[in-house]
C-alpha cells in the first residue's frame, strides 16, 4: 500500500492550527506522508538492522541483506539463511540471531501480527517487546510504518529528540516537561507530527 493513512489530512489542518512550529513544518514539506508496506516481517528485519547504528550504515546493511535473500525478504528465505551469512551482511551476532529467531517464530505461528491490529498501542508494544531484538523503540516503528497508528510519539528515538530540539530552540536532550506538553498539544495525531519532524533534518522520509 503507498497512499496516506486516512486521519493524515485532517490530522495536518489540526496540527496546523495548533503549533506555529507544525505550520511552518507542514507548508515546507508538502510532498509525501507515513505510508506502509503492510509487511510486518520486512518492516521487523529493517527495524532490527537499524538498531543504533546511523539511518545511512542501516541502508547500506540492509541492501546487502536484501541481497542475499534475493530480494524477497520472506520468513522462509531468511530462515534457510546460516547466521554466519547474515553476519557478512553487516549484522552484528545478536541482530542476525533475532532475526533468525523472528522466521521461526513466523513460520510456527508462534509470533501473530494479525492480533496487533485489535490491540491498543502499549498493548501492541508490550507484545511486539516479546521478540528476540525488539525493544519498544523498534516496537513504536512498527506500530508507525507498518500499522500506521496516528498517536505514536517515540522518545527514545534521537531522530525525534535532536529535531524537536531544533525546532523549537530547546537544549539536546529536550527537557522530559516540555515532550510531554507536546505529545498532550499533538494528540491524538502524534505520529503525523513525528514524520514532519524527521523531515525537517532529513531530506528523504523514513520507511521502515
Amino acid at each position: 500500500m503507498k497512499r496516506s493513512p486516512k486521519y493524515w489530512n485532517k490530522a495536518k489542518k489540526i496540527l496546523i492550527k495548533k503549533d506555529k512550529v507544525m505550520k511552518k513544518l507542514i507548508n515546507n514539506y508538502k510532498d509525501g506522508s507515513l505510508i506502509t508496506r503492510n509487511d510486518v516481517f520486512f518492516s521487523l528485519c529493517k527495524s532490527i538492522i537499524g538498531q543504533q547504528i546511523s539511518v545511512k550504515a542501516a541502508d547500506a546493511v540492509f541492501r546487502k541483506f536484501q541481497k542475499k535473500c534475493k530480494y524477497k525478504v520472506k520468513a522462509k528465505i531468511v530462515n534457510k539463511l546460516k547466521t554466519s551469512e547474515l553476519k557478512n551482511c553487516g549484522l552484528s551476532r545478536l541482530k542476525a540471531i533475532g532475526i533468525k529467531d523472528l522466521s521461526k517464530k513466523i513460520i510456527n505461528k508462534e509470533f501473530k501480527p494479525n492480533l496487533i491490529k485489535k490491540m491498543n498501542d502499549e498493548d501492541a508494544i508490550e507484545y511486539l517487546c516479546q521478540l528476540r531484538q525488539i525493544g519498544r523503540w523498534s516496537a513504536e516503528m512498527i506500530l508507525l510504518f507498518t500499522y500506521n497508528r496516528s498517536n505514536i510519539w517515540p522518545l527514545q528515538d534521537i531522530g525525534l529528540l535532536r529535531a524537536v530540539s531544533n525546532n523549537y530552540k530547546k537544549k539536546y536532550f529536550p527537557p522530559k516537561y516540555f515532550l510531554k506538553k507536546l505529545f498532550k498539544r499533538f494528540s491524538p495525531y502524534c505520529s503525523v507530527a513525528t514524520w514532519y519532524l524527521w523531515r525537517s533534518i532529513d531530506d528523504e522520509p523514513i520507511q521502515y
